[in-house]
């Protein structure tokens, strides 16, 4: 408020002023006389003052056409002037906006519009390492291959975009199935941008699937330092690794150097099962039993599993199944009540021939959990108990189709394998093997029922021939419950 009141003030003052100046300038009664061309001229005070503002507005102007001409003559030989500014910041303006169009016909999924716009802006704008990528991307976008190689073998080039373009041209041969050359890349990659996590990654998973387990595990370390992987991740995955080592090495003849790393794998992740199975199977082997039925009591308190009871069992195998029972009353006596835990004292009762103390641990499993391995024991209890020859074949028929219980399957892509390794064969994702129950689909069903008259037999028409088919049905009944009555852990694998 106050300061439009002191220009409304100052504006009066001016006005005043001037006013004051024509008048006084009026009242003089002295006159100019300017002589041209043998005229004269005769002046009043106040136009000769009008005249003098005239002409130094005209000189004003002459010097300002002065110095666009010399701008003109200087734009033409090439200098910068103001005129090669102004055209400058027009192109400039309309490259940035070419650009943004580009950028938007990417995100629309328009590839050529894309490439179009950004060739366009690089004319304008003579920015290669934003316009390339542009370029780059929606050559990739339309399937053009050979402009995405091309732009991105130029990014390569720049200092400033090196990093972008190793990593396109990486992607790239991933895309085609050349490993070795990503792997080449990746590692350039990984040594111009050390934190960043995509490369680490996919670092990771190309030495995995190189079985360059030492180069895999620099590059978990390098993921930990930088904040990208926290550490009991670290501490699982980098056990992954030193057991698939320990496996190499044992393989390879270097005895030493896989029970050291197989040894590091179970202090790592002490629940990691094939880790704790391959350090106990060494440690006997080396003449400590203690130390292996330690290591493999330990990794059954985090998980039971099969393979461990099996590495328990070879630390005695000459013993008596009596014997057997109470050496491993350790491993009973943890998770008590577990699917695990009781198929596990199942086997080993019917292995004492003790099988009531069987149907007593297996309790109720095979009609609430039903998979092959407990409705096969509960077949083997009764066949040991004495029962009729049909309820064995009932049992061993519900076996046919019952899940086969966990396996080591794989969380991303779901494909089952037989044992632990530390990529899944079907899509080489690296340490996804987990110790889970498959589902069971009616497809998979459909082949196994087809086989259940072989194991049941014909239970009709029975009278016809009563004592041959007995005679029979007792003979299939013998040779099948051979075949799968459980037998102790098998102590021969590793």
């Amino acid at each position: 408020m106050l300061w439009s009141l002191l220009k409304i003030i100052f504006f009066v003052a001016i006005v005043v002023a001037l006013t004051l100046g024509a008048g006084y300038l009026l009242e003089m009664g002295d006159v100019a006389v300017l002589r041209a061309g043998g005229r004269e001229f005769v002046l009043t005070p106040l136009l000769a003052v009008i005249g003098a503002l005239v002409l130094l507005l005209g000189v004003w102007l002459l010097l300002r056409l002065a110095g666009l001409m010399v701008a003109t003559l200087r734009f033409l030989n090439g200098d910068e002037t103001a005129i090669s500014r102004y055209f400058n910041r027009r192109g400039e303006k309309k490259g940035y906006e070419a650009l943004s169009e580009g950028m938007l016909a990417l995100a629309a999924g328009e590839g050529r519009l894309a490439i179009r716009k950004a060739e366009r802006a690089e004319k304008l704008l003579n920015r290669p390492e934003i316009t390339n990528l542009i370029v780059a991307q929606g050559a990739e976008m339309v399937g053009d291959r050979t402009l995405a190689t091309k732009t991105f073998k130029a990014l390569v080039h720049d200092d400033r975009t090196r990093f972008v373009g190793i990593r396109g041209l990486m992607k790239q041969k991933l895309e085609e199935g050349d490993t070795e050359t990503a792997l080449k890349l990746a590692e350039k990659a990984l040594t111009l941008r050390p934190r960043n996590e995509d490369v680490q990654d996919t670092l990771l998973q190309l030495q995995a699937r190189h079985e360059d387990w030492a180069g895999a595990r620099q590059t978990l370390s390098a993921k930990l330092k930088s904040g990208n992987l926290p550490r009991d991740v670290h501490k699982r995955r980098d056990a992954v690794l030193a057991l698939a080592h320990a496996r190499d090495a044992l393989a390879a003849g270097r005895v030493e150097e896989a029970r050291r790393d197989a040894s590091e794998a179970n202090r790592l992740s002490p629940d990691l099962v094939p880790a704790a199975v391959m350090a106990a199977r060494m440690e006997i082997e080396a003449g400590k039993p203690k130390v292996a039925a330690k290591t493999l009591t330990k990794a059954w308190e985090g998980q039971p599993h099969p393979d461990l009871a099996a590495a328990f069992a070879a630390i005695e195998p000459n013993e008596t199944p009596q014997a057997r029972v109470k050496r491993f009353r350790p491993l009973l006596t943890r998770h008590v009540g577990s699917a695990e835990t009781r198929l596990l004292e199942a086997e080993l009762q019917i292995a004492a021939e003790d099988f009531k103390a069987a149907r007593k641990a297996l309790g109720d499993l095979a009609e609430t959990h039903p998979n092959a391995r407990s409705l096969t024991i509960m077949a083997a209890i009764e066949r040991g108990e004495g029962a009729e020859d049909r309820i064995v074949r009932a049992w061993l028929a519900k076996a046919v189709t019952a899940s086969r219980g966990p396996q080591w399957i794989c969380g991303k892509c779901g494909h089952v394998h037989a044992d632990w390794r530390p990529l899944c064969s079907n899509c080489d994702s690296f340490d996804t093997l987990a110790w889970t129950e498959a589902p069971q689909s009616d497809a998979a069903l459909s082949g196994p029922t087809q086989m259940l008259p072989l194991i049941v037999g014909a239970l009709e028409d029975r009278s016809t021939d009563h004592a041959a088919t007995d005679a029979v049905d007792a003979e299939v009944v013998d040779d099948t419950t051979d075949d799968v009555t459980p037998a102790p852990p098998d102590t021969s694998r590793i």
